[in-house]
């Protein structure tokens, strides 16, 4: 394989053998879904990233950042379709440095025994991951979009049952039958 493009990066030292997987099966299903080679650095967290296409490199990134923000390989392997996407919230860009801030922040997202999550989670058809300072969603890009915005309403203050009933509204959108298209359009013209 003659590898003409390469990027590094990081991640935490206790993701690397979710990275590697047993035997190495995760590293080896992601070189050959995508024609990469991978050099794991276990003991810093160093990935480096070899391979002939630049968007393949970016694909891998994605996978391997999302493995690295706690997602289970399966689901990061989502990132391999062209239409999916992941977006990666900083708690710090959002609450600043305050410890106590983060973790109230987080606990508002994950919600009492997981519901908060689970419910944005099903409303949207994402994968959310709450891991260190971040909060990670993995999807289809236009519902990655919508969570992504009910999760800043959470930051910000908003309670869940009306985080919900907002997402209940654009889940009806995103299976709109011909009749909405037409309720839409009759709206729009009021």
């Amino acid at each position: 394989m003659d590898l003409e493009y390469s990027y590094e990066l990081k991640i935490p030292k206790d993701r690397i053998a979710v990275l590697i997987g047993k035997h190495g099966s995760v590293k080896k299903e992601i070189e050959q879904a995508t024609q990469t080679l991978l050099r794991i650095d276990s003991a810093e967290g160093d990935v480096r990233i070899q391979g002939k296409d630049p968007l393949s490199l970016l694909t891998v990134k994605e996978i391997i950042q999302a493995i690295g923000r706690g997602f289970n390989p399966e689901i990061a392997k989502f990132l391999l379709q062209q239409d999916y996407a992941m977006e990666i919230l900083s708690l710090p860009d959002y609450v600043g440095k305050s410890k106590k801030k983060s973790v109230r922040t987080k606990a508002r997202v994950i919600g009492e025994e997981g519901k908060a999550r689970r419910v944005i989670e099903e409303l949207t058809d994402t994968r959310i991951c709450v891991y260190g300072k971040t909060i990670s969603i993995i999807g289809l890009v236009d519902r990655v979009s919508f969570a992504k915005q009910a999760i800043e309403k959470l930051f910000a203050g908003s309670p869940h049952s009306t985080v919900y009933q907002w997402l209940e509204r654009k889940r009806k959108q995103f299976y709109h039958s011909p009749e909405d298209i037409e309720l839409k359009h009759d709206a729009s013209s009021e």
